[in-house]
């Protein structure tokens, strides 16, 4: 069983939910008894929570079955069209989990656009080929490209006994810029925790209250350009700020009490990790990563900030590798695809991710996350999510782009929705140029 914990403390009051969000959330936390890790968070009312504790937990294909019924009553029930066509894509997401555990199997990939409500897409390879190419022009020294790459990062990783001072003030150098850009809720904060023996390179654990604990692995090397945009990922403008606007907003305004879990392989999540993927533009604008680069040299204590010259030349190439590094972000879903449709052994999507890779170091923890039970479907969400908010992002020229973010992290918006938003618009594009 998930180790959950409800969080209600202080004079914080959890509004009672409707009988659509209740039901929805006892599917939710009973769904996750047969799958451990599906609620990724709960701060709902805690009395459902203990009911599902105590109670015998329903078959699999019992709940399959309940979803089908509140998808029913969702329709019936539910004037309003977002949060309607929300809650419909969480369960069918909901319902297709349990249909897999009850033996009705599905193609993976079907199984992923169910639960995503998105279709994961090959990459064409020549995108990572032009990666390589532009990372050695870059990249200085001999040898191939994955090897530079892990000898450049090398120079700038930041010791474990420096990274909690690092952290801490670029946390608050995230959160300065967010409270500007998009706003904060009165008394929302987080804190930051080193673990190992992860799956994944950093974490946000929510607790409610408005409050995170941000996990980051050290098992992974953290050098200066994974903590800009690890910590801006699972920080500002990423998890934290979304779920503490959400929870003040949905949950605590509103009170949308389906918004008090957080459910891993639904597609709430391909929105959440792509704005995340896509938070860190805002965190650092281009034309400001050179100067956090050399910022964080000095921070961390390299060896490189004692001269100002090299400081800021090797700055000024870090940031221009930004993007051809950011490009091989989608060989996850390759070698996903590779290894649960194509049918790939282990050695050869190692091999594969590992030619490829800025860092052939990080191969295999990326291969665990695919091959691993919880995440082998979750594994397309960042790409994927990236791909689809930044389409949705620019599809609008004319609109401020912070409020047009700031939707991402208030409204309940699925990626069915952001699909229809970006052929919308470019369905009145059109009508507008053949007008004129």
């Amino acid at each position: 069983m998930s180790a959950v914990t409800p969080a209600v403390g202080g004079t914080r009051t959890v509004p009672v939910p409707d009988r659509i969000a209740r039901d929805y959330l006892l599917l939710a936390l009973r769904l996750d008894q047969h799958i451990p890790g599906l609620v990724d968070g709960y701060f709902g009312p805690a009395d459902l929570k203990a009911s599902v504790d105590l109670d015998r937990v329903p078959a699999p294909a019992r709940l399959a079955a309940d979803a089908d019924a509140l998808r029913d009553d969702v329709e019936r029930e539910i004037e309003d069209e977002g949060r309607r066509r929300w809650l419909d894509a969480q369960l069918v997401a909901l319902r297709t989990q349990a249909t897999a555990l009850a033996g009705e199997t599905l193609p993976y990939v079907e199984h992923v656009t169910r639960c995503f409500d998105r279709a994961p897409r090959r990459r064409d390879e020549d995108v990572f080929d032009d990666a390589l190419a532009a990372l050695d022009e870059l990249l200085p020294g001999e040898g191939s490209v994955s090897d530079r790459g892990a000898a450049w990062d090398a120079r700038f990783r930041v010791a474990p006994d420096r990274l909690h001072g690092v952290v801490e003030w670029l946390v608050a150098t995230y959160r300065s810029r967010a409270a500007r850009l998009f706003g904060l809720p009165k008394g929302e904060d987080l804190r930051v925790e080193l673990v190992r023996n992860q799956p994944w390179s950093g974490y946000n654990w929510y607790d409610g209250g408005l409050r995170s604990r941000v996990q980051l692995n050290l098992d992974l090397p953290i050098d200066v350009t994974r903590l800009i945009t690890t910590v801006a990922h699972e920080t500002y403008p990423g998890h934290h700020l979304e779920h503490v606007l959400k929870e003040a907003d949905a949950v605590l305004s509103r009170g949308r009490l389906e918004s008090s879990v957080l459910l891993i392989n639904t597609p709430e999540c391909l929105i959440s990790e792509g704005l995340a993927e896509l938070g860190v533009d805002f965190a650092v604008p281009p034309d400001e990563r050179a100067d956090l680069h050399v910022e964080l040299y000095e921070r961390a204590g390299l060896d490189v900030a004692t001269d100002k010259a090299a400081a800021r030349e090797a700055a000024e190439r870090s940031a221009a590798m930004w993007a051809p590094r950011a490009a091989l972000g989608g060989l996850s879903t390759n070698a996903a695809l590779m290894r649960h449709v194509d049918g790939a052994g282990h050695g050869e999507v190692l091999d594969y991710l590992r030619a490829r890779s800025f860092d052939p170091s990080t191969a295999e923890k990326r291969l665990e996350f695919i091959e691993h039970s919880l995440w082998r479907t979750y594994v397309f969400v960042y790409d994927e999510g990236e791909a689809l908010l930044r389409e949705w992002l620019e599809a609008d020229l004319a609109a401020d782009t912070p409020a047009r973010f700031k939707r991402l992290l208030l409204e309940p918006l699925t990626p069915g929705a952001i699909a229809r938003e970006i052929a919308g618009t470019a369905a009145g594009a059109e009508r507008g140029g053949a007008a004129r």
